[in-house]
């Protein structure tokens, strides 16, 4: 009976060596990267709020804002206390609305003494922008607040247009304050300081 050629040859070895030792560098390396995996759990994270987060705007920032517990809707509408309300002439201003059994906030532009749709114009001396907004769900109030954003900061003057009339919008600076500072907070509570 002849000799069996021996299986595990010394190059065959040093080629196990190799690949094994290589492996093993390439998923320590990769597993400093762990926060870059995908998601695919499928879920909209864009309205997700963190626990920190959370404990943070409730605890500090909070007291700052009126709060209306809805138990119809299970959630809870924070009015920045110093906002500006108008008895006759239509106020339009933004509040966060936290759901804690979703665990997420949105950011929702309430309009007072008038209805939907309404026209923001923006100028500044030499520009006039303006957007038309109906009242529609959490993305779109939430990209209301990324158009108007820059204009808030480069200090436009704003006009709200109902029916073709205009009133004055975020007329003064005390306003434009508690404007920013709804805008901060609500970014801050989706820990999208950034923006």
């Amino acid at each position: 009976m002849p000799a069996r050629d021996p299986v595990l040859t010394p190059e065959l070895i040093k080629i196990l060596k190799i690949f094994i030792f290589s492996s093993l560098g390439l998923v320590l390396v990769f597993s400093f990267f762990n926060s870059y995996r995908a998601d695919n759990t499928g879920q909209n994270r864009t309205f997700r709020v963190a626990d920190a987060d959370r404990l943070y705007f409730l605890n500090v920032r909070g007291l700052s804002y009126d709060r209306e517990l809805r138990k119809d809707a299970g959630m809870t509408l924070f009015r920045h206390g110093k906002r500006k309300v108008e008895e006759e002439n239509p106020t339009f201003f933004p509040l966060i609305i936290h759901n804690p059994i979703k665990d997420e906030a949105y950011v929702y532009f309430e309009l007072l003494n008038s209805d939907y749709p309404v026209k923001i114009f923006a100028k500044s001396t030499d520009i006039i922008d303006s957007v038309e907004f109906s009242n529609g769900n959490n993305q779109d109030h939430l990209d209301l607040v990324y158009k108007i954003k820059p204009w808030i900061e480069a200090s436009y003057e704003f006009e709200l247009a109902i029916s073709g009339k205009r009133f004055p919008l975020w007329s003064d600076e005390k306003e434009k304050d508690v404007l920013k500072t709804v805008m901060e907070d609500y970014f801050r509570l989706l820990n999208q300081s950034d923006n």
